[in-house]
């Protein structure tokens, strides 16, 4: 990883960074999206490149902290092949549709193909107004662009499939929101940036021939298993599904919440996207809001698996005309695919919470066992992050009675920890496996170190106040081993102290 604080970007004329791209969306038909270039800002530093990512795009490195890459992160200069697109789509937000939405704040510069061989955008988010922009500004200040710095990459860390940062780059301009703030430019990477609301977008326009073209481009790129299925389009739908109920599982099951799940906000290949008003919860809450613009608790903690079954149902509405010709069995066909929802998704989350609790054989009791941990750390106001991980460390010698008290301290009152705990004890005395060996599951299941609000607020903070990113290097350091014993940073680990405590987060657009 490459910060510039400390740092004189390369000037040599022959480090200017090259891209292989090869922009297959930008070959789709003209009314998928607007050609736009990003708008230059005045006095652009680089103040983070993520240069293994970098590598992973084949993309040198060395180049992109040159000022000639640098103009190329923040918008200055078009790459050689970029074909800088705003792309349309649609969306649910928070229930209520609006039919055009599209890339406000962000231009798609183009697509290549990695090292293993994975198609992925390279978009720059913050980079100026664009015709979907809906009299914004289209630039991100820096505490947004930092946010998703942090989040996303702690999610690639977590093994939990999310877009990624390449770079953030400070603008040298302010932006106007509830005061000046200093700007600055998200190079985002995804598998692509397609959403739920990409679909919506052309079936309220009632562009069948839009909604098909979308859909085999989705196909080529995501699915391609299903172009060989009798309905293609109804095997994408299933694709899709299983990949969303095996992503909002693993939300779940790190105490995750997106805040804004609208359906412009789901991606159709299966990744975190979007990193706005998000947060992990500290004390397990299951009805949980972070989000300051969710006043009615739609996207709480809790609610997010049903939510994603609410805007999967919105993707099959926009592609009934692609699954059958007769509208009852399309309905039919799409309600069969959307009853495997909960199963998927039930089955995932299942299996995650059998991995943090350090079971490999299935028995029908686990789910309640589970759950009856989950509920007494809601009335215990436990620390769920720390719960698990402490529930790891006691899992290779369950009479240490020091790891038993480090668990029991964070239940206040113990007397359901304890029952539970002694309910554990007999249900892993089932298990063949070794103590080592539950151990190690336990451990790569449940983290130590998270982006915890207080913390991702701190950095951020240092960072906007007073131009300092040591706090957000740091942070970053240690969120890229989260499941490793780090004693150094024994506090990154903690929950915050009750003046720490981060009660709401904004969107930050």
């Amino acid at each position: 990883m490459t910060s510039t604080q400390d740092q004189s970007p390369d000037q040599s004329p022959d480090h200017a960074p090259t891209f292989p791209f090869d922009n297959s969306y930008a070959r789709l038909p003209d009314r998928f999206f607007t050609r736009t270039r990003p708008t230059a800002v005045a006095a652009p530093r680089l103040i983070r490149l993520n240069e293994n990512l970098a590598r992973e795009l084949r993309l040198d490195p060395v180049s992109l902290t040159s000022l000639a890459g640098i103009a190329i992160l923040a918008g200055n200069t078009v790459a050689l092949g970029s074909e800088p697109i705003a792309t349309a789509y649609a969306g649910h937000q928070f229930g209520g549709f609006n039919p055009s939405l599209g890339d406000g704040r962000a231009i798609l510069l183009g697509e290549v193909v990695d090292a293993h061989g994975i198609r992925r955008d390279i978009q720059l988010k913050g980079s100026g107004p664009t015709h979907y922009s809906r009299r914004g500004d289209g630039r991100a200040a820096l505490g947004p662009v930092l946010r998703e710095y942090i989040l996303s990459e702690a999610f690639a860390s977590l093994g939990v499939p999310s877009t990624r940062a390449l770079a953030a780059v400070s603008t040298g301009e302010v932006v106007l929101r509830e005061r000046a703030l200093p700007g600055a430019v998200l190079t985002r990477v995804a598998q692509s940036h397609i959403r739920v609301g990409t679909f919506q977008y052309f079936a309220a326009r009632s562009d069948v021939d839009a909604v098909r073209a979308l859909a085999d481009h989705v196909i080529a790129r995501h699915y391609p298993e299903a172009a060989a299925a009798p309905n293609p389009y109804l095997a994408m739908l299933d694709g899709v599904i299983a990949r969303q109920s095996a992503l909002i599982a693993r939300w779940m099951n790190i105490g995750f919440i997106h805040g804004v799940m609208n359906t412009d906000n789901m991606a159709i290949c299966g990744e975190t996207i979007d990193f706005g008003p998000c947060a992990f919860v500290d004390h397990y809450e299951p009805d949980k809001v972070f989000s300051s613009i969710d006043e009615r608790g739609r996207y709480a903690l809790s609610n997010q698996p049903a939510i994603g079954l609410w805007n999967l149902s919105r993707l099959a509405e926009a592609l009934l005309p692609l699954l059958a010709d007769d509208k009852a069995v399309a309905i039919t066909s799409a309600e069969v695919s959307l009853g495997a929802y909960v199963r998927r998704y039930e089955e995932a989350y299942l299996a995650g919470l059998r991995q943090k609790l350090g079971l490999v054989e299935p028995h029908a009791d686990d789910p309640a066992l589970a759950q009856d941990l989950l509920d007494a750390m809601a009335a215990a106001g436990a620390d769920f992050t720390q719960t698990f991980r402490r529930l790891a460390e006691l899992a290779t010698d369950t009479s240490a009675s020091e790891k038993l008290d480090d668990l029991r301290k964070l239940f206040g009152d113990t007397t359901a920890i304890d029952l539970w705990i002694s309910r554990w004890l007999a249900r892993i005395a089932q298990e063949a496996s070794t103590p080592e060996a539950r151990a190690a599951i336990m451990r790569r299941s449940n983290p130590a170190f998270i982006p915890r609000n207080h913390l991702v607020a701190e950095a951020i903070a240092e960072a906007v106040e007073n131009d300092d990113f040591r706090a957000f290097e740091r942070l970053l350091q240690v969120l890229s081993r989260p499941y490793d014993d780090q004693p150094e940073s024994a506090r990154y680990a903690l929950p915050p102290t009750p003046d720490q405590v981060v009660r709401a987060t904004f969107c930050g657009t």
